[in-house]
């Protein structure tokens, strides 16, 4: 009994060591994960479907009334989701579990909108995981209401302008450890040139 006394703060020692190294390991199994964008879906632009706008041709002609209406009411609401690929390779032995990402929206590296993502993700090695990302923003608030300059932006960003579109996405993930949610220390840049 003695010696298991004298043996008893070694023991402590080591099993609260293993859920910080648990924790490490998780923490840069996530700082390994290789974020992307992969593409933006389900646009809608003023009540316009951009899916079915490949082209300024598509528009017809209550399209071009819808949206020079919106800009005159001093608006232009750009609704869309944004994917992120989120790679965790094959030679990272843990598996990432994302709990959360702040992220800020820059289109041409103006700042748009912010949000949270909440939905917790499990990447296992050699594995990549979709987050969709839901985003609003009124064009107008952002890039001014010149119709002609901020209808060709948003058709760009759905790819079917004539320019590419420069989005970035500034983010900060957020991974579930054995000592709690842990966020990396600052933010990391996810950039995508849409149009090219």
């Amino acid at each position: 009994m003695h010696r298991l006394a004298r043996l008893f703060p070694a023991i402590l020692g080591v099993l609260l060591l293993l859920p910080g190294c648990t924790a490490i390991q998780q923490f840069t199994a996530l700082s390994q994960v290789d974020f992307k964008v992969n593409r933006l879906g389900d646009g809608l632009l003023a009540g316009i479907d951009l899916n079915r706008v490949h082209s300024y041709n598509d528009l017809n002609p209550l399209d071009a009334v819808r949206l020079i209406s919106s800009v005159a009411q001093g608006e232009l609401p750009l609704g869309f989701t944004l994917h992120l690929d989120a790679t965790n390779p094959s030679s990272n032995r843990t598996a990432a579990r994302l709990v959360q990402l702040d992220w800020t929206l820059l289109i041409d590296d103006t700042e748009t909108v912010s949000g949270i993502f909440n939905d917790n993700r499990l990447i296992n090695p050699g594995e990549t995981a979709d987050i969709p990302i839901s985003m609003e923003l009124d064009l107008v608030r952002f890039f001014g209401s010149n119709a002609r300059d901020i209808i060709d932006l948003a058709l760009n960003l759905a790819g079917a302008g004539g320019n590419p579109a420069r989005i970035s996405l500034r983010a900060r993930p957020t991974v579930n450890t054995a000592l709690g949610p842990i966020s990396y220390p600052g933010y990391i840049t996810i950039s995508h040139t849409v149009g090219r």
